[in-house]
């Protein structure tokens, strides 16, 4: 039986960087729509159910108000899970929907959501939706067409395992300790309390870490990738400190927001090389959000690794479908 799990964030696209940058607003009527487009486009592929996760919103709740009555095939049920109203309703509902056999999860949110799940997910892939702040991790890509390409993959229409590419991420490791990790980049601020999750100034960024950068995103993964491009393919990061030295960029540091930035030294990373964060104490951000303290006495080391959530391929999976004969009805179609 096929089957398809959907977490999509209220939060996300909502943060403090809407006051002191220029991103705009991702409200959830939006949302609500993304989430209705994918489970039409799930249940025109076949897929015997849907799984949604609760929210505070009621995201799920809107989404499907008024098209049961276009008769829906596929069974839509939301998981049976207290809320928070923080990023572990993320972490759970991606763990409680890789307990009961999902095929792929829907993501619907930015960075930050996209970490929380894989939190959860184990080797269930994903397939992310932007709808966040900075956006490099997650895909700017319609609903419907993220619907299709989770439903064709969900029936083993395509080969799953050609189909999902393995991505990288960033573990901390603090004092010997696993502690937590990031997908696109962690930075090293220099505050000593988290206060406000968004970095929001500069000028207190001392180290950045990437497992991926390009002129072409918003953030700090900009700024790497203003000089030396990474990308999510390659089985490199790179480590940078700031400071004086004769390296300037110019990169979009958030939304609406170039900046011109020194760097003083950096370094590409290969897969399991670790860096140590020198700056202490310090707070970590991971994919843009504050979340980890540094002490002074704390020895905190970060490891690029190649153990990230599995992701779609969602235009290589279309076009693998062309070729079965799927859209035509032509091929012979994997149930």
């Amino acid at each position: 039986m096929s089957k398809v799990g959907i977490i999509a964030n209220p939060a996300a696209g909502k943060d403090i960087r809407r006051l002191v940058a220029y991103a705009t607003i991702s409200d959830n009527v939006k949302k609500a729509g993304i989430v209705r487009r994918a489970i039409l486009a799930l249940d025109s592929t076949g897929v015997d159910e849907i799984l949604l996760m609760p929210d505070s919103y009621s995201l799920g709740a809107r989404a499907i108000d008024g098209i049961r009555q276009h008769g829906l095939n596929c069974r839509v049920c939301f998981l049976d899970m207290s809320i928070t109203d923080s990023m572990q309703d993320s972490v759970k509902a991606a763990r409680l929907m890789n307990e009961q056999g999902v095929d792929c999860i829907i993501t619907v949110g930015g960075d930050g959501t996209n970490r929380a799940v894989a939190h959860g997910c184990g080797q269930v892939p994903i397939v992310p939706i932007s709808t966040g702040t900075n956006n490099v991790f997650p895909f700017m890509v319609e609903g419907t067409t993220a619907g299709l390409a989770a439903g064709i993959f969900a029936r083993g229409i395509v080969d799953r395992n050609k189909f999902a590419m393995t991505t990288k991420r960033l573990n901390i490791i603090r004092n010997g300790q696993f502690v937590d990790l990031g997908l696109v980049d962690i930075v090293v601020v220099d505050e000593q309390f988290i206060g406000s999750k968004a970095i929001l100034d500069i000028s207190r960024v001392r180290e950045i870490i990437v497992t991926q950068g390009h002129p072409s995103y918003i953030g700090m993964a900009s700024i790497a990738g203003s000089f030396y491009p990474i990308g999510a393919k390659d089985d490199q990061g790179l480590y940078l400190r700031l400071g004086k030295n004769n390296l300037r960029v110019k990169a979009a540091v958030a939304p609406g927001v170039i900046s011109e930035v020194e760097i003083a030294e950096y370094r590409v990373l290969n897969l399991n090389d670790r860096v140590e964060v020198i700056d202490k104490p310090s707070i970590l951000a991971l994919d843009g959000e504050r979340e980890v303290e540094v002490r002074g006495e704390d020895k905190v080391e970060i490891e690029l690794s190649r153990d990230g959530p599995r992701v779609v391929r969602i235009e290589e999976t279309l076009e693998e479908a062309v070729r079965q004969g799927y859209f035509t009805g032509s091929g012979a179609l994997a149930r």
